[in-house]
């Protein structure tokens, strides 16, 4: 009897945009995931039990959909070091990863880097591809919030 061992990869996704706002709103706004549906098309909603910017070491959780299937994913903030950086890592039934947020002052803005890095079991071709997209939809729906409202 032969045994085959499903491997998981470890992907990346690395993306950036200048948002021309400060760098401690932009901080600010991306590190409370309770409002990560505001602007990350995943994101069904967290509930984080407090609000504000999140420290290291807190724990929350949120639901996203992930093509079409919600799943409820937990997380613990692993780095809070504002404004500069910022890195929750995550586990639940479908996928496990991190995602880390770099920030630098940049001509009067912000650059602001997004790295998610995940695993699945979860045999899907177009995933990866998929995951790519709505990330670069995230970034391009937070940069339009940011510089289009007055609400931070």
């Amino acid at each position: 009897m032969r045994v085959v061992e499903q491997s998981t990869r470890l992907e990346r996704i690395s993306q950036e945009r200048f948002i021309e706002a400060p760098i401690e709103v932009v901080y600010d706004y991306v590190t409370q995931p309770d409002r990560w549906h505001e602007w990350h098309p995943t994101s069904l909603g967290a509930d984080t039990g407090t609000t504000g910017s999140l420290a290291a070491g807190t724990r929350f959780t949120e639901v996203i959909d992930l093509l079409g299937v919600r799943v409820p994913m937990s997380y613990r903030v692993q780095v809070a070091n504002p404004p500069q950086e910022f890195k929750t890592v995550f586990t639940s039934l479908a996928v496990d990863g991190s995602i880390h947020y770099f920030l630098q002052p940049h001509r009067g803005g912000t650059l602001f880097k997004r790295v998610l890095t995940y695993q699945t079991e979860l045999q899907l071709v177009t995933l990866h591809g998929r995951m790519v997209e709505l990330s670069a939809t995230a970034l391009s729906q937070l940069k339009q919030r940011l510089e289009n409202t007055h609400f931070v």
